[in-house]
């Protein structure tokens, strides 16, 4: 498998290079007393500095009081002899000097609070100088927190005793909203960002956990929001298919993504959804494959979708019938075939959350491909509009076709509506699942939601499958976050239900390659390995009944 990481114990570098590792450990003593002896230096400056600012302001402090400067001296040395041998040098009360005879009073205690004051103040400085130092001598433990980021789901389904205390999973807030109800911080965006690249260029088998790199690519725009978006729009869409010659980096990544495999048994399934780090080393080798817009000569596509980064990758994008051949914009939607269990072909479509201006499309590509079933993973509203409300409430008409909503039937986590399509006299029925209990900015805390949603719209499939039905269409807001998630769930559960074991990283590649993006984030990814985890306890549980 290409970007493969090769690793190696302490212990077995020693025993093939005994030389190197002696060398090595010798330096590190050096950069070791070399760091302390810096360390102690720098904190006697700053002890230095604090006591000779202090008796300064002290001098300047009784001068203010109207001593002479030489009178001011002495009051500052007798101080300082007081309090570093006050019994030696003051053994009864009578014979204490003036200065000590007036701390009760204002006059005495006004240079005393001021010392006080800026020697808190200078110390204080002094220890944050100090840490600073030692903060800069271990970048590495920084860096290490913040690229091991933890999932916000929990893993409260599990038996205690498979629980690790080392692995288990934080809840944190978040800062910056991605476009998916999915959120990374500007930094991580760059980590991910670079660290795809470098998978890119087939140089990940040089790569430590701890050191990688962070490199900027190119800021999109995203459409209706001010938020903007790391991409990279260099990895192929389809060059390939159009027969373009594609650059050593391209062509890595789309071997990459042809080739990547990692077969997971159930033991080592369960061991890997509860080691985040290795997940998340996994994903940033991964492509993201998205399209650049020079790839579209059709005048005027912007205006059809949602987000203007996210783009259909042209050789699997969904082509509308055109009713008007002299206008190429009607055949387009922002959508993909995306292949299913076994390489099927054309087992469900992606595609982003209907707009104002793209509804009729919608229901256009639903009749066209003889969907029989449509899975909506989003709200309406989070933050801002994530789809617009493309059904109707009893019934309407969209470019010819007669949309009939017969019944909506509610469970705890998602609603059932079933439809009637009309056109002409030919008469389809067709089952719209609104999942909603999607957090937004999250990955759901329980799976067991989303499994049970995966496993009745498999059953609906296979029943539809009788009647020549087409594609299971699948959408979120861009199509690509809980959209991928959702797909890539439900074919690794066919791989688990009749194979035993599940490819999770072949999935996520055959995803990327028919839709770029396909489960957006490192989080979702991680998401996908607990559901399928606890998708073949479940399994193995029934097995057994």
């Amino acid at each position: 498998m290409m970007g493969t990481l090769s690793q190696c114990s302490p212990q077995e570098e020693e025993v093939g290079h005994p030389e190197k590792s002696q060398s090595s450990l010798q330096l590190s003593q050096e950069k070791r007393w070399g760091w302390m002896r810096r360390i102690c230096l720098r904190a006697s400056y700053s002890v230095l500095f604090c006591v000779l600012s202090q008796i300064l302001v002290l001098w300047v402090g009784y001068l203010c009081q109207g001593y002479g400067v030489v009178a001011a001296g002495q009051k500052v040395l007798s101080f300082l002899q007081y309090l570093l041998m006050p019994t030696l040098a003051f053994p009864d009360t009578e014979g204490l000097l003036p200065l000590q005879q007036g701390l009760g009073d204002t006059e005495g205690c006004c240079p005393l609070l001021a010392t006080a004051i800026l020697g808190t103040v200078l110390t204080g400085s002094g220890i944050l100088y100090c840490l600073k130092t030692v903060a800069r001598q271990f970048p590495s433990e920084t860096r290490r927190q913040s690229v091991s980021r933890q999932p916000s789901f929990t893993y409260s389904e599990w038996p205690e005793e498979k629980m690790d205390e080392t692995t288990e999973p934080v809840l944190e807030d978040l800062e910056q909203e991605d476009i998916d109800g999915q959120v990374f911080s500007q930094s991580e965006d760059q980590e991910q960002a670079e660290n795809q690249a470098q998978a890119l260029e087939g140089s990940t088998d040089s790569v430590d956990q701890l050191t990688l790199a962070v490199k900027p690519v190119g800021l999109q725009e995203r459409r209706g929001s001010n938020v903007s978006l790391t991409l990279d729009m260099c990895t192929p869409g389809s060059e390939e298919a159009a027969g373009q010659v594609l650059s050593p980096r391209e062509q890595s990544a789309w071997e990459y993504l042809q080739t990547a495999s990692n077969v997971l048994t159930s033991q080592i399934l369960h061991e890997r959804a509860m080691d985040p780090f290795t997940l998340q080393r996994e994903f940033l080798e991964i492509p993201m494959n998205f399209v650049d817009p020079k790839e579209f000569d059709i005048p005027g596509f912007g205006l059809k979708n949602r987000y203007k980064t996210i783009l259909p990758n042209p050789h699997s994008r969904v082509c509308l019938t055109m009713n008007k051949p002299e206008d190429p914009l009607s055949s387009y939607i922002n959508a993909n075939y995306i292949r299913g269990y076994g390489g099927d072909e054309k087992v469900y479509i992606a595609t982003q959350g209907p707009t104002v201006n793209t509804v009729s499309d919608f229901w256009t590509m639903i009749w066209q491909e003889r969907s029989t079933i449509v899975v909506m993973i989003t709200n309406l509203e989070e933050k801002n509009e994530k789809c617009t409300v493309y059904w109707p409430e009893d019934q309407a008409n969209y470019q010819g076709i007669e949309v009939i909503v017969n019944n909506v039937l509610h469970a705890d986590d998602y609603s059932l509506r079933n439809i009637t399509l009309k056109d002409g006299l030919e008469e389809r029925h067709l089952k719209h699942y609104w999942y909603t209990s999607w957090p937004d900015q999250k990955t759901p805390d329980n799976a067991r939601p989303l499994l049970q949603l995966v496993q009745e719209v498999e059953e609906a499939r296979q029943q539809a499958k009788k009647d020549n039905s087409g594609p299971v269409i699948v959408h979120c807001s861009a199509g690509i976050g809980r959209t991928g998630c959702f797909i890539a769930t439900s074919i690794c559960y066919r791989e688990l239900k009749y194979a035993g074991v599940v490819d999770i990283l072949r999935t996520t590649c055959q995803l990327r390659m028919d839709r770029g993006g396909m489960i957006q984030t490192c989080e979702q990814y991680q998401f996908v390995h607990h559901a399928l985890s606890l998708c073949e306890r479940q399994l193995s549980q029934q097995a057994e009944e």
